[in-house]
């Protein structure tokens, strides 16, 4: 039975992305739903951290690829410290490679930026139940890699993984190197 005056609550989504064109449009989509709203938007991962911080989203919606700061970590952070928090990673990435690294380190669920609109929020309302949003294409090759893991090679490390993320969006060694804290090879 619900109070006079007390709407069904709208929950809160923060937006992670580097693009000020994509959290626009994220934002038009998700506010247009009634039962959930923006709460805030953040282009880094330290503003991301801050928002979360002060506006205590009950969802964040995360890219991987920031061009200053890293999505794995912070849906690794996000996760360790506030546990409570749904996290719907939203990445061009493929999701078979990233969704089930990403999935161990906290998110709650994985979609590209190429899935249909409706997609994501459906993907918003499922995490949001506690339940974990994957394609039906990652749900079978999940389920496919599991059934033949004994006999798979080594899978790459998440360290390796942010490196080549890197290395796939240009970065050069050294900055590489200094992004991650590792020490450069002298010449």
């Amino acid at each position: 039975m619900s109070r006079p005056g007390v709407a069904s609550k709208r929950r809160k989504v923060l937006i992670v992305d580097d693009h000020p064109i994509v959290r626009q449009g994220l934002r038009a989509m998700i506010d247009a739903e009634r039962d959930l709203r923006i709460c805030g938007e953040a282009a880094t991962e330290r503003e991301a951290r801050a928002a979360i911080r002060e506006l205590d989203p009950d969802v964040v919606v995360i890219d991987l690829s920031l061009e200053q700061g890293d999505g794995i970590n912070l849906v690794r952070d996000v996760h360790a410290h506030h546990p409570d928090i749904a996290l719907l990673v939203l990445s061009m990435h493929d999701e078979a490679i990233y969704a089930e690294r990403l999935l161990a380190v906290g998110a709650s669920g994985y979609l590209m930026k190429k899935a249909a609109a409706d997609q994501l929020i459906t993907a918003l309302r499922c995490v949001l139940a506690g339940e974990t949003y994957l394609s039906d294409v990652v749900r079978h090759s999940i389920d496919e890699r599991k059934r033949l893991s004994a006999d798979e090679p080594t899978k790459l490390s998440a360290r390796e993984l942010q490196v080549l993320g890197m290395i796939g969006r240009g970065v050069s060694s050294r900055d590489i190197a200094a992004a991650l804290s590792l020490p450069a090879c002298a010449r």
